[in-house]
Parts: C-alpha cells; sequence; structure tokens
C-alpha cells in the first residue's frame, strides 16, 4: 500500500460531531478501514465523485434547457412575427 504522506497530499484539520466519528471508529475498529484517515479520505472521495456527477448532470440540463429556449426564440421570429 502507497504511504500518503509521501504522495500529494495536505494535512487538514477537521471537526466532526462525536456521533460521526464513534461511527467512523466502528468501522475501523471492524476493520472496514486500516484508518480514520482513510475512512476520511474514502468518505471525501465517494462525496466528490457523486457531487461532480450531480453538477455535471445539472450543467447538461442547463445547456439543453438554453438550446430548447433558443429553439423556441427562433421558431418564434420566423413563424410569429410575419
Amino acid at each position: 500500500m502507497t504511504d500518503l504522506r509521501d504522495a500529494d497530499t495536505e494535512k487538514i484539520t477537521l471537526r466532526l460531531p462525536a456521533r460521526y466519528l464513534k461511527a467512523l471508529d466502528f468501522l475501523v475498529e471492524v476493520d472496514d478501514f486500516p484508518s480514520r484517515s482513510e475512512a476520511v479520505r474514502a468518505a471525501i472521495r465517494d462525496f466528490v465523485y457523486a457531487r461532480v456527477e450531480l453538477v455535471t448532470e445539472k450543467l447538461k440540463k442547463m445547456q439543453d434547457a438554453e438550446r430548447t429556449l433558443a429553439e423556441a426564440e427562433s421558431f418564434k421570429r420566423e413563424y410569429l412575427n410575419k
């Protein structure tokens, strides 16, 4: 396993509610993650990927809406303003 301290990482300070920390420690204790840090990294990675996907979908919908509006305006100019 790669030592992430040597990789391009940055140390941050994070405050969590006690109940989240207890749940995190439980996952480490049952060997779901090797450490708190690894659990937090996995959670942030999963969140970021999911969020990027959500934002990308929203942007595509906005582009589709803008394209539809432009087509409607073009139709209006061509057929309704003669």
